[in-house]
């Protein structure tokens, strides 16, 4: 058993230690406070946005077929080289075809060369009328001597000049349908020439040929396949000069210009660093994403590059080589900072990195700062 005087000099000993520790409880957090106060330094800095995307051949795109049907021939593989109009593929369809055929053989029929015995029919009819016309002419004119001088009747005079205008009537009439004829047997031949080449341009749609000079990247059906004008059949693009894709988020675009440094990596390539430029900013935003695409061109590059190959990309917005700095997480909101003495002032920043910001308007290099309560 432990007797009360002995326990009360413990508890006195207790009381006195718990007193010096509640003495000394200020003094170490204000030794704790001072130790997070620092003062803004000098020192670079580089603002930029960051943006994700792929390498992306110059002048990529995806070849479609302009309409459906059997894939019949291919004519190159892929990672050939082709140039501007060069076949690729050929597809094949039984019933544009057969319209090609058929609108050949009108062209044929209708030509103005395969038509010219109705047109020698008609000018051989002029002819008739025409010597008709003189030789009824002689007669009126005869007819009318005869009746002057009293000899025949006048029935025969009148008959004469109804026979004569008969004839002018059907000589200019058979003018009228010589020109007819022609401007009909025109008309048919060009009309069947323009189906001619209807057809020829829809048989053309099913060989599709490259757009530009490049290298086939893709192939997509194989030979015997049916294609349609959804799906695409190829992917072509420059052999030599790529482009970068990025996709940046809505609330960074206003920040970007054409001519920014844009700052690389790849995953292809770990521990490189490769220099852009952003050359290109769709103004439409893809509603889906929420993000603007944008272009960029290599300054510089590894020296083989493919398609799609992914890309991490920072766009310098500013970089300074001196500036008054601070830590970013020694903000208040990013509009004031709290001093070593606890008053907050109010500052302007300008650039900012990921870790420090610049202050160009409210600080000193001299001044003390604590960090902001959390």
């Amino acid at each position: 058993m432990w007797s009360s005087t002995k326990l009360i000099p413990r508890f006195k000993v207790f009381i006195y230690m718990n007193y010096r520790l509640l003495l000394l409880s200020p003094l170490l957090l204000l030794s704790c406070r001072k130790s997070e106060t620092i003062s803004p330094t000098l020192q670079p800095i580089t603002e930029s946005v960051y943006a994700s995307g792929s390498v992306k051949s110059t002048h990529q795109y995806m070849a479609h077929s302009t309409v459906s049907g059997i894939v019949d021939t291919i004519f190159v593989e892929e990672g050939e080289q082709v140039s501007k109009d060069q076949p690729v593929m050929r597809i094949v369809n039984a019933t544009s075809r057969l319209n090609r055929q058929n609108s050949q053989l009108a062209a044929d029929y209708e030509d103005m060369a395969n038509n010219t015995g109705k047109l020698r029919q008609a000018a051989i009819a002029i002819e008739l009328l025409s010597a008709k016309k003189k030789n009824d002419s002689l007669l009126l004119v005869r007819q009318k001597n005869l009746w002057a001088q009293r000899i025949g009747t006048l029935v025969s005079l009148e008959q004469s000049e109804l026979a004569f205008k008969n004839t002018t009537t059907s000589y200019e009439q058979a003018l009228l349908n010589y020109e007819e004829i022609k401007r009909e047997l025109s008309f048919h031949s060009s009309q069947s020439k323009t189906n001619l080449k209807i057809s020829s341009a829809v048989a053309d749609d099913y060989l599709i040929r490259s757009l530009v000079n490049g290298k086939v990247y893709k192939i997509f059906p194989d030979r015997g396949e049916l294609v349609n004008t959804v799906n695409p059949v190829a992917i072509i693009g420059d052999a030599s000069d790529f482009q970068v894709e990025l996709q940046v988020d809505e609330y960074d675009i206003a920040r970007l210009r054409i001519g920014q440094t844009v700052v690389m990596t790849m995953d292809s390539y770990k521990g490189k660093v490769y220099k852009g430029r952003v050359e290109q900013i769709e103004p439409l935003m893809e509603e889906e994403s929420r993000s603007f695409v944008v272009r960029a061109s290599f300054l510089t590059r590894p020296a083989a590059l493919y398609p799609n190959l992914s890309v991490q990309a920072n766009i310098i917005i500013d970089s300074k080589a001196e500036a008054l700095t601070i830590p970013r997480n020694y903000l208040l909101g990013d509009t004031a900072v709290v001093m070593a003495n606890g008053e907050k002032v109010r500052v302007v920043v300008g650039a900012k990195d990921y870790q420090r910001a610049e202050i160009t308007k409210g600080l000193t290099k001299s001044d003390l700062l604590q960090k902001p309560a959390q």
